[in-house]
């Protein structure tokens, strides 16, 4: 999995927008987010079902850097991918990328190669494993079959 992004398409909605008419830069944190929910939801588990055995995965690092501003109507993908993953930690990669109608598609696994469009913002977020006391935990015990899908696909 961490040589391929799974990417998920956004067009970019007016209220996400500032009065410059450029996305708002929190805006970009939360695409981050959408792509990962959306990757683990690739593999067949949800955020929901993962939080009712008792597991959550608080950011507890984020880095953004802006290249270039997506504006309303604007097609963009989220891509996303895991850099490491550990039983206490997780970490992903993402970029979010503005596409034109003739490569906008729906998501799907990408090579990095391959990713269409040009890069508008990178970065990624860092995650650890937690109870819902919020105590660490590790994920290979809560939820092993989680984490053999995460880690050997």
């Amino acid at each position: 999995m961490k040589d391929y992004w799974y990417t998920h398409p956004i067009r970019v909605r007016y209220q996400e927008t500032d009065q410059m008419s450029v996305v708002f830069h929190g805006n970009y944190v939360t695409w981050f987010e959408i792509g990962r929910t959306e990757w683990i939801r690739s593999m067949g588990y949800h955020y929901r079902d993962i939080e009712n055995k008792g597991l959550l995965l608080p950011v507890i690092d984020l880095a953004v850097k802006y290249v270039s501003p997506a504006k309303y109507d604007d097609m963009v993908i989220v891509c996303t991918r895991m850099k490491e993953c550990t039983p206490l930690r997780i970490e992903f990669e993402s970029q979010v990328r503005k596409v034109t109608n003739d490569n906008f598609f729906s998501a799907e696994y990408a090579n990095e190669i391959e990713l269409p469009g040009d890069m508008l913002v990178t970065g990624g977020t860092k995650h650890v494993w937690v109870n819902t006391n919020f105590q660490p935990t590790r994920v290979s015990k809560v939820m092993p079959e989680l984490y053999e899908v995460i880690t050997n696909s």
